[in-house]
């Protein structure tokens, strides 16, 4: 199954690396306004993805997923509490895409819980997989000190993350599906790629914002560093 969800996903994956605000932030484009809009949003996903997890933990597919130490939403909480501030509680709110996405978690979690295979394996994998190269790209693109704002990419419970995959690809292997419902964790994955994709779009007017305001910020830069000429120096008529 692992294989079939890496090779069923793939033109998913290329399309979210390719919209505006992931490419922005890939480039180092990113503003910490932003950025704690981002991880706000993820808070409600994995709020409902781990609560769904813990939930089934007894449930015969599921809970040979259960995992706690990929939980994220206690990193991520961290991470609000220093963008956003210690009342982030009162402020941060889920993005009108963002609830389609924690609705259609608790949807499955209710009444079609292996599909949270799925929406396991987009979201933790891939925060495996690339983290800790996004994690260097905000503290380099929003000047943070160490050990500030980049929670949600350190897992400190899994210090071996590549075997960690290999462990977590093996299991999913082990499950036993048969191929319809493997078809159809496949086709929920693409599903969960496309509303990440709506909630990297939401943020595009943000990101967009973000580099013009870079932008003029280095053109001024210049313009101040840029001599004055002076009146000797100036063409005569």
């Amino acid at each position: 199954m692992s294989v079939q969800l890496r090779e069923g996903t793939k033109q998913s994956h290329t399309m979210a690396e390719n919209v505006g605000f992931i490419k922005c932030f890939l480039k180092g484009v990113v503003d910490k306004r932003t950025y704690s809009r981002y991880v706000g949003n993820f808070y409600f996903v994995y709020s409902a993805l781990e609560e769904g997890f813990t939930q089934l933990r007894q449930h015969p597919v599921v809970g040979k997923l259960y995992y706690p130490e990929l939980w994220r939403k206690s990193s991520i909480e961290q991470d609000l509490a220093y963008f956003v501030g210690p009342n982030w509680r009162s402020t941060v709110q889920p993005s009108p895409a963002c609830q389609v996405y924690v609705e259609r978690i608790r949807e499955i979690a209710k009444n079609d819980p292996v599909l949270l295979v799925a929406h396991a394996y987009t979201r933790y994998i891939g925060d495996l997989s690339g983290g800790q190269i996004l994690k260097k790209i905000a503290r380099r693109a929003m000047d943070l000190p160490e050990g500030e704002g980049t929670a949600f990419y350190d897992f400190e419970q899994i210090p071996h993350e590549g075997k960690f995959k290999q462990r977590y690809r093996a299991q999913m292997d082990a499950l036993g599906l048969d191929q319809v419902t493997i078809d159809r964790i496949v086709a929920e994955a693409n599903y969960a790629f496309k509303m990440n994709m709506d909630l990297f779009k939401e943020l595009e007017g943000n990101w967009l914002l973000s580099m013009a305001r870079l932008t003029w910020n280095s053109l001024k830069s210049q313009f101040q560093r840029k001599p004055a000429r002076s009146e000797a120096a100036a063409p005569s008529s």
